[in-house]
This record gives structure tokens, C-alpha cells and sequence, in this order.
């Protein structure tokens, strides 16, 4: 197993155009929250976490805020490592074996730094930082209208009558294309806008309000629900 680095430092809005790379990645935000697409969802990558990207997957990545990104390539087979994209809690020790490879460790040192880095990700539990993208059409307009503004509470009864099917209809599709139900899959949409205002210095108030929800109580327990801790512990 080979590893190389990679170091890259964008501003706020900075996309990185549709690609894909004949290396595995782990890509680790060292600073800011990046938001990465494949055809299959989006991943919102924030601090302290990173990204699994299988090799020759296409993908885009767009900083929602100022990104200083430290990408490692794996060439050769990783057995072991997820299939599709995965996003991982970074443990100190883990971000501290990152920035070394990224930023130049000595020939000698890296096989030993490598095989740790591979004995500490074994095991990880992937975070909950995954939103699936529906297929269907019909999915596809209700889908891009939150996308634009997570704030519309519009039931799918309503949206039926948008889009041109049966509130039944909708929700097996949600249920098929995406193993969510409608309104779990809004509530993920809306935490991962949130971690993206969140880590821009966005206070919760606003966040909870601009997101559709009535309180800011109301928010953070949907927070909770999703990422297991409030937004204060998360970026504690």
C-alpha cells in the first residue's frame, strides 16, 4: 500500500469540479466544513471528521465555509475499507497521523505510521453525515425545493398535489430510493445545512428558525436526535 498528501487550503463557496481518482481517499477538513456529492447523496464533512472515497468514484466537493483540506491517496487494494463513502470520526491521534503523512513524514517513518493509521480507523463507526439522493423524478423536484430552502414544512400530501403523485406513492419511493421515511429524510437534510451555518459561526437561534424549526429547543433535540449530542457539545 502506497500513501501520498495532499495539502489545499479554499476559500468559502470554492467548488471542486465533478472528478474522480485512480487512488482511494481519506479526505479531512483540518479547518471548515466541506460538503461532498456523489451520484448516490451528499456527505457533509466538518471538523474533526473524514471522508472514505473509494477510488474512480465521481465526486464534487464544495466549501461551505473557508476549507483547509488534507487529502491522503491510497494506491493499491484497501481490504478493510468501506465500499461506498463513509464519513469517520477523527480521534486525536488519528488527525495527528493525517497532517504528518499530508505534510511530508520521513521515509523511515511512514510504513510504521501508515499501519497505525490503519489500525486505528479499523472499527470506526461511521457518522450520521450521509443525506441519499432520490432518483425519481418526482422525488427529484421535492428533493432539490428543500435543498434551496430547508425551511419549507410542506407534508407530502402537499407536495403530492406539486409533483403529480399520491402521498402513498411518494412514500414508498422516499422508502425505496432512500431507506428513509419523508420526514426522517428532511430532518437529515436539514442537520446537515445546520453543521454548515453551525461551523460559520451561525447562532443556534437563527439556525433553528432559517431551518423551519418553531423553536430552538425544537432544533437541537432534532440535532440530538441525528448526531446524538447538541450542537454546543458537537462543536465543543
Amino acid at each position: 500500500m502506497h500513501v501520498e498528501g495532499l495539502a489545499r487550503d479554499d476559500p468559502k463557496g470554492f467548488l471542486i469540479a465533478p472528478h474522480a481518482h485512480d487512488q482511494h481517499q481519506i479526505v479531512h477538513a483540518a479547518r471548515g466544513v466541506m460538503r461532498v456529492t456523489t451520484e448516490s447523496g451528499a456527505w457533509v464533512v466538518p471538523p474533526g471528521r473524514a471522508l472514505w472515497m473509494p477510488r474512480r468514484m465521481v465526486h464534487w466537493i464544495r466549501c461551505a465555509t473557508a476549507v483547509s483540506m488534507r487529502t491522503l491517496y491510497i494506491s493499491g487494494d484497501a481490504p478493510g475499507f468501506p465500499d461506498a463513502c463513509a464519513v469517520w470520526p477523527v480521534s486525536g491521534l488519528l488527525r495527528e497521523l493525517i497532517l504528518k503523512l499530508v505534510d511530508g513524514a520521513p521515509p523511515h517513518a511512514r510504513p510504521a505510521m501508515i499501519e497505525l493509521l490503519l489500525h486505528e480507523i479499523a472499527g470506526i463507526d461511521v457518522a450520521p453525515l450521509w443525506l441519499p439522493e432520490p432518483r425519481d423524478a418526482r422525488l427529484r423536484r421535492i428533493a432539490d425545493a428543500l435543498e434551496a430552502n430547508p425551511a419549507d414544512g410542506r407534508t407530502l400530501a402537499q407536495w403530492s398535489q406539486t409533483v403529480g403523485a399520491t402521498p402513498r406513492t411518494l412514500i414508498r419511493l422516499f422508502a425505496k430510493e432512500t431507506g428513509m421515511g419523508f420526514r426522517e429524510w428532511r430532518r437529515q437534510l436539514r442537520v446537515l445545512h445546520a453543521l454548515e451555518r453551525l461551523a460559520d459561526k451561525e447562532p443556534v437561534t437563527s439556525v433553528a428558525l432559517a431551518l423551519g424549526y418553531a423553536t430552538p429547543s425544537a432544533f437541537i433535540e432534532a440535532f440530538r436526535e441525528v448526531l446524538g449530542v447538541t450542537p454546543a457539545r458537537y462543536f465543543g
